[in-house]
């Protein structure tokens, strides 16, 4: 099967524009309505439904998109096995990140990347709302909890190291906290609906939580910058990854409390793609770069 008519289809799939998926593979409109045309032919099905408003996914579409995808990586995986070199790794790689994580580690060491793969794109859609991998289309992740979809598979980039911190304003002001009882006289920040989390000592679990069991916290909220924003500001303790907080910490702006606590969860940061029997050379060398760059011991931690 042609593939040039496989990644046409595909392309067209994620944008619903078939000129703007011919535009992205240097072929003008027309060529692109007859190759897709070809494409249905060999297939014998009407993969998109095309009208003059707009272009969307037939159900037998739909069906076929996640195998155009697959013999796509085959094909690409094939090519790489054969000895293509850096500047032969082509396509458009599609990238979910929390967004937070994104602006401070993943955005900065971009242009490298992008230098280095002259032939890859890559499509960010960065949002600590969890994305769909399969219905969205992502070649790759990155999440910080364990992965219990049987459709996906995880890489682990690093560590995730949870700490207190506050302000040097708030602690001089209300005091700093020598043992985890006295965080029931504090103001606390949590995260939005979490539960209790376990605190350990020198790695050793202890049956001390954060938040205090029974304790109403002073502020919820759902989103990490902000937390981190009014930490900063003297509102209270809170809970951090330490990649979140790493600056904060060395500028001073923040300060560790119970430095010889932290969360006993043994967190991690996942990068996760679909499973399938190859990984696309895009794929690859982008998770490739990122445990280079950012990976175990966690930049953060260096």
């Amino acid at each position: 099967m042609d593939t040039d008519g496989l990644r046409l289809f595909v392309l067209a799939a994620e944008t619903l524009n078939i000129s703007a998926a011919g535009r992205q593979l240097g072929i003008a409109p027309a060529v692109a309505s007859a190759r897709l045309s070809k494409l249905e032919t060999q297939v014998g099905a009407d993969l998109l439904h095309r009208s003059t408003r707009k272009v969307s996914l037939s159900p037998e579409g739909a069906a076929f998109l996640p195998f155009a995808r697959e013999m796509l990586a085959q094909a690409d995986t094939g090519l790489a096995v054969l000895g293509k070199d850096s500047e032969d790794v082509v396509g458009r790689l599609r990238f979910a990140a929390s967004s937070t994580f994104a602006q401070q580690y993943i955005a900065p060491i971009l242009p490298e990347f992008l230098e280095r793969y002259p032939g890859i794109s890559v499509d960010l859609r960065l949002s600590d709302t969890q994305m769909n991998l399969i219905e969205g289309g992502y070649d790759l992740a990155l999440r910080n909890y364990p992965i219990e979809d049987s459709s996906l598979k995880a890489r682990k980039l690093a560590d995730d190291r949870r700490i207190l911190c506050a302000s040097p304003g708030y602690l001089e002001r209300y005091g700093i906290p020598t043992s985890p009882q006295q965080l029931a006289e504090h103001s606390l920040l949590v995260f939005q609906d979490g539960a209790p989390r376990a605190l350990a000592k020198h790695g050793v679990r202890t049956p001390h939580t954060f938040p205090p069991a029974g304790i109403k916290p002073r502020v919820y909220c759902d989103d990490g910058a902000s937390m981190r924003y009014a930490a900063v500001a003297g509102v209270g303790i809170t809970m951090h990854a330490l990649w979140s907080v790493r600056h904060n910490l060395d500028q001073g702006n923040l300060i560790r409390v119970l430095p010889d606590y932290e969360v006993d969860d043994r967190s991690a940061i996942w990068l996760v793609y679909p499973k399938s029997s190859v990984v696309t050379a895009k794929v690859r060398v982008f998770i490739d770069f990122l445990l280079e760059k950012i990976g175990d011991p966690p930049v953060w931690e260096r």
